[in-house]
């Protein structure tokens, strides 16, 4: 099974309520990485990569927190570039 790559916008209430830190935590405990931001329109962005079941979990993982509502998401498959963790970016 070959690794993917996934560039997610998450829309909802997904800043100031520890996305990103929930997400950093996430992406160490199923082996994912990539990188996650705040965007200034109040979306957050994130790019993922690893297996596909991986992804999947570490994205459930991140909607069962208390704080995080997330109402809509756009998903879209790109190259995976063979990174090795996952960082918060500014």
């Amino acid at each position: 099974m070959d690794k993917i790559r996934r560039h997610f916008i998450f829309y909802g209430s997904v800043q100031e309520v520890g996305f990103r830190y929930r997400a950093r935590a996430a992406a160490d405990s199923f082996g994912v990485s990539g990188w996650v931001r705040n965007l200034s329109d109040g979306t957050v962005e994130m790019e993922a990569e690893g297996y596909e079941e991986s992804i999947d979990r570490m994205i459930l993982n991140i909607e069962q927190s208390r704080y995080i509502v997330i109402e809509n998401l756009r998903v879209k498959d790109i190259k995976p570039t063979g990174e090795s963790f996952f960082r918060i970016r500014d």
